[in-house]
């Protein structure tokens, strides 16, 4: 057994990036289902080793590591290939940029716990909360179209950094029935991505039962 370990959540879009950079870099690891709706996060015991009670968390080196962009970087800086991000300082920047649009701007308000934040404690009805969801999506894919290559991925020839990011923002517009024709850019880059093995093992529907 490999003494990495990945608490994980199979429709969590974070535990999905960083699925993704752990397949692309080649890194074996162990996942452990910790279930957003059943409330592991939340147990003392792991609060106790991540005190925001999230996913995914990556038992690595004698670490608990969080957050998943912070744990992406540190996977960066022990396997180099592929890099996720270059090390030119404009190029760099560049994708830094393009992946925050995802993980800064459009995730942080749509997920879970701001979804049952809604419902739960503002009394939205679930259409409602569904038109939040694909309003912020679609601002944020906005931007994002226009900062995309005309061809290839984010990282032209291999996937960097804000492509790991945008697939799995990909996987819950279509959730969301988000209307996805104004972004033929981001949809060309989500298929060719998924064409790659490291993508479909990511997946989801690839990781709910194990």
């Amino acid at each position: 057994m490999t003494d990495i370990i990945l608490y994980d959540y199979w429709r969590s879009s974070a535990s999905y990036r960083v699925r993704i950079a752990l397949n692309l870099k080649g890194v074996a690891y162990t996942a452990v289902n910790t279930s957003l709706l059943d409330g592991d996060q939340k147990a003392p015991a792991y609060v106790a080793r991540n005190p925001q009670g999230f996913v995914p968390m990556l038992s690595i080196d004698g670490l608990d590591l969080t957050q998943s962009l912070a744990i992406i970087d540190y996977l960066d800086a022990k396997y180099d290939d592929p890099p996720m991000v270059s090390r030119d300082p404009v190029e760099r920047a560049t994708t830094l940029a393009q992946a925050m649009v995802i993980a800064a701007d459009i995730h942080p308000v749509n997920n879970l716990r701001i979804l049952k934040y809604l419902k739960n404690e503002l009394g939205q009805e679930q259409e409602a909360i569904n038109k939040w969801n694909r309003h912020w999506i679609g601002e944020g894919f906005a931007a994002l179209e226009t900062m995309a290559p005309k061809a290839g991925l984010f990282g032209g020839e291999q996937p960097n950094l804000a492509d790991v990011c945008l697939i799995p923002q990909m996987a819950n517009a279509r959730r969301f029935d988000t209307d996805l024709n104004p972004f033929p850019r981001l949809v060309r880059i989500d298929a060719d991505c998924n064409q790659l093995d490291s993508f479909q093992k990511a997946a989801p529907e690839a990781v709910k039962d194990q």
